[in-house]
């Protein structure tokens, strides 16, 4: 990290104003790194060793040392939400979890309705403490179910099976008041059926929140190596997609982004934050961070390996790389993130976010009006973007436009 006044200095930009500030903490331990999972996650399988022998105090301090670096650039502004990811963050003690945000409330001002989420995998050892996470200060619990079938589970190497997703689901409805359910689809071997099946299931244990992707193979994965036999063609998967915009519809979830779906006042504010491209401080290994300040927007990356990351945050300084978005790359950057919202965004936000002219996107404003991929609402000043059916339906193409 560098001096405070490095990032203060002159530069192209001109935002009013910082924009809305939360922090991600990333927890990088899991028990088994699963076939698809492209996210900095490392196994802990020392031989003979449980989830109590984790580095916890040693990780937390880093953490913490990080946090204090990190404050003279942050300085004055609200946390408006925190998520917990990993990894598989609930394998850290609820002890572990209570002081880790207890260092946050002591250094950093929370909003009164901060929202602290926390994701969790459903094995029983994990659904044993959703209360204590509770307890602990965690308001929104993320499950990642992936599926409720154990075939299907088991083709994607998960460590738990359905009956475990099920109990976990049951138990994070009677600790939380709100919490979401991960589901995926295209999954190997998987029917319509299957999906009906699996969306009933969640729909019944009265998630008011799901998360539902399709499974891609991602680079540098075992599936981008070996794929998997019998995954559902290109228009089955399509079918799949639709199945699941009519059935979440019908069951009264809205769909406002590309896979995020919730029931009234359930939205997941944190994500909501990224896609309308606030701010973020990065926490812990391989943690990414975005921050603004009066002429510039920076993005920082931490130290990847835990082991690493903790002698590098111990030692003070938990940063491996930060530059300047380039100001050419911000009406992209932002873009992507804005048209995943189905609901769009005010045209106001742009400068605000970016500290950039609307001249700057109007160009690719138009060619996606043009070809019926947005549509624009509202007056001079007031404007409001949204991307149509179609556009939806297309984001990558719409995306592109920006380029």
């Amino acid at each position: 990290m560098r001096d405070p006044q490095w990032y203060h200095r002159p530069g192209t930009l001109s935002l009013p104003a910082p924009p809305p500030l939360s922090v991600y903490v990333h927890l990088p331990w899991c028990l088994k790194k699963c076939p698809y999972c492209d996210f900095n996650s490392h196994e802990f399988h020392t031989a003979g060793a449980t989830p109590k022998d984790l580095p916890e105090q040693r990780y937390l301090d880093a953490v913490r040392a990080d946090l204090e670096r990190s404050l003279p650039i942050v300085w004055g502004r609200t946390i408006q939400t925190i998520f917990i990811g990993g990894g598989t963050p609930s394998l850290f003690s609820p002890d572990g979890i209570a002081r880790l945000l207890s260092d946050l409330r002591m250094l950093l001002p929370l909003a009164a309705d901060c929202e602290i989420t926390m994701e969790a995998n459903p094995g029983t050892f994990e659904k044993d403490r959703f209360r204590a996470f509770a307890q602990a200060g965690v308001n929104r619990l993320s499950i990642g179910v992936q599926t409720f079938n154990d075939a299907h589970l088991r083709a994607l190497g998960r460590v738990h099976d359905g009956a475990q997703a099920l109990a976990a689901a049951q138990e994070a409805a009677r600790s939380f008041e709100t919490f979401n359910l991960d589901l995926m689809y295209a999954l190997p071997g998987q029917t319509l059926a299957d999906l009906d099946a699996d969306l009933a299931q969640a729909f019944a244990l009265g998630a008011p929140h799901l998360s539902l992707y399709h499974l891609t193979m991602e680079p540098n994965t075992v599936f981008a190596k070996r794929p998997p036999a019998n995954l559902p063609d290109d228009d089955t998967a399509y079918d799949m997609l639709d199945r699941v915009t009519e059935r979440t519809g019908g069951a009264g979830f809205e769909r406002y982004e590309v896979s995020a779906y919730a029931k009234s006042g359930h939205r997941c504010r944190h994500n909501v934050n990224y896609w309308q491209f606030g701010d973020y401080l990065g926490l812990g290994a391989g943690a990414h961070g975005k921050l603004s300040f009066a002429h510039r927007v920076t993005r920082q990356v931490r130290w990847r390996e835990p082991g690493m990351y903790m002698d590098r945050s111990l030692g003070g300084q938990g940063v491996s790389n930060e530059a300047d978005v380039a100001r050419a790359e911000l009406p992209f950057e932002f873009m992507l993130n804005a048209l995943r919202l189905r609901e769009g965004f005010a045209l106001s936000l742009f400068n605000e976010r970016c500290g950039l002219p609307l001249s700057a996107i109007e160009k690719g404003l138009a060619e996606a009006e043009k070809r019926g991929l947005i549509a624009r609402t509202g007056l001079p000043g007031g404007e409001w973007v949204q991307p149509t059916v179609r556009g939806f339906d297309f984001l990558n193409d719409l995306q592109e436009l920006f380029l």
